[in-house]
């Protein structure tokens, strides 16, 4: 695993080189993304005069169902240590109708960013929580005494071994009891009618504030007292403060919002000026701001999402990318055509990434102490019956690959382990996957059978 240093100052190649790990093709694609995300650190490390007047190239991905679009734009947010949130633009709606208005997806941005943030912070204080918590296991174990007598002594010596005996895992199984904090439930949503987004939040955070958290007892076992108050432990050692600057700090220079079906808020080619093109239109209006640079109001502050990197996607089926309003299609000047997949690519998908759908089922049945292997020529049997049934009913790209291995090996996951004990070795061969798979070639009218 990269460090993040290293992981930020990665060359555009070296970004190619660890989507490649992921996904199969998509050249174009990657190699635009991976430029993107090189010049995030060229321009915070650019003159400091020139720092703001950068903005960022933001990208039209466009590409069928099932080629990666997502992916891309989700491995890039990993390989970045990136704040990364994934909206669909037909779940918005124009401002004062029901529905999400587009800042929510700023908001959920920096949502992430504080989870990031809070995640790397509590791992960083979390040797000195756990002696923290080892000492508040053992005051509840053996309360200390603070006499100064024999009793202090001989309290001193059973405690020392009950720490052993704690950090040699030999109490976990037993039972105390644990003062715990409940957490308080502010019921908003019954009088949120007619508020928006921003306000019900706020309401919730200053409710959650005044109404004091409640106080309760419970038996728990050792080791489920450890969890809990290792939470309890870090929480008090990580200042929120610190941790949401930093977090707006990312979200604002970091962030990365990837907009999925951006065609379905298209106004259709030659459609008339009225009925849902006007209310696609208001949403592309009002997503025109968050892209072009504006302040949101967050919970944990002010928002400013001028370099914000933003990556859209859409099939582009009805609707055309001109078909945008001028403004919006301005705000994303970097436009990527991904390919359909190959009968090939299927079996380089089958075979090569590091989470390869054979190597997720390997690695499932390996749980159950069961190996399982594929021929190669298996391999290129399911490449080429997914590549066909795509061809004859609904193009789902590589999301076919799930559905047909998962008619393959259903029964076998079914079968272990009562049929299928521990210590087998499951052998799948071309023959096997015929024969698994005849009622599907059988049938042509596949909809009923596969998403």
């Amino acid at each position: 695993m990269l460090t993040p240093s290293e992981e930020q100052a990665l060359t555009p190649r070296q970004i190619v080189a660890e989507l490649d790990k992921y996904i199969i093709g998509q050249h174009d694609a990657k190699r635009n993304v991976a430029i993107a995300l090189r010049n995030r650190w060229r321009r915070m490390n650019s003159p400091v005069e020139m720092r703001n007047e950068i903005i960022p190239n933001n990208i039209l991905m466009i590409g069928a169902t099932g080629v990666g679009k997502t992916e891309i734009a989700r491995r890039l947010a990993k390989i970045a240590q990136a704040p990364f949130t994934k909206v669909e633009a037909s779940k918005f709606t124009e401002v004062g109708y029901v529905g999400r208005d587009v800042e929510s997806m700023v908001r959920d941005l920096v949502e992430q960013a504080v989870n990031m943030v809070k995640a790397i912070r509590k791992e960083e204080v979390k040797p000195k929580a756990e002696e923290a918590v080892e000492e508040a296991i053992l005051e509840i174990l053996i309360p200390s005494n603070n006499d100064a007598s024999e009793d202090k002594v001989l309290n001193e010596r059973t405690r020392e071994g009950f720490r052993d005996k704690l950090r040699r895992g030999e109490l976990e199984e037993r039972k105390i009891e644990l003062t715990v904090q409940q957490g308080n439930s502010t019921n908003v949503g019954m009088i949120g009618g007619g508020m928006d987004e921003m306000t019900i939040m706020n309401l919730q955070e200053m409710m959650g504030g005044l109404m004091p958290r409640q106080q309760k007892k419970r038996k728990v076992t050792i080791a489920e007292a450890r969890k809990i108050l290792l939470e309890e432990e870090m929480s008090k050692l990580i200042d929120m403060d610190e941790v949401k600057e930093e977090a707006l700090r990312k979200a604002e220079n970091a962030g990365i919002i990837f907009i999925d079906e951006i065609d379905k808020i298209a106004s259709r080619s030659g459609a008339g000026g009225g009925g849902p093109d006007i209310s696609r239109e208001g949403v592309q209006r009002d997503l025109l701001p968050i892209v072009e640079g504006s302040s949101v109001n967050t919970k944990y502050g002010v928002v400013k999402t001028d370099h914000i990197l933003f990556i859209a996607a859409g099939a582009f089926h009805v609707a055309k990318p001109s078909d945008l309003i001028p403004e919006l299609q301005g705000r994303f000047p970097i436009r990527v055509e991904l390919n359909s997949l190959t009968q090939d690519d299927f079996y380089q998908i089958l075979k090569e990434p590091k989470n390869a759908l054979t190597k997720q089922y390997v690695a499932l049945l390996q749980s159950e102490n069961v190996e399982l292997s594929f021929h190669d020529d298996a391999l290129r049997k399911i490449a080429e019956m997914a590549f066909n049934i795509n061809s004859e009913v609904e193009n789902i790209g590589a999301r076919r690959l799930h559905t047909v291995m998962s008619h393959l090996l259903n029964q076998f996951l079914f079968d272990i382990p009562d049929v299928i004990g521990a210590n087998a070795h499951l052998v799948i061969t071309d023959a096997l996957v015929e024969e698994k798979l005849k009622d599907l070639i059988k049938n042509r009218d596949l909809s009923q059978y596969i998403l």
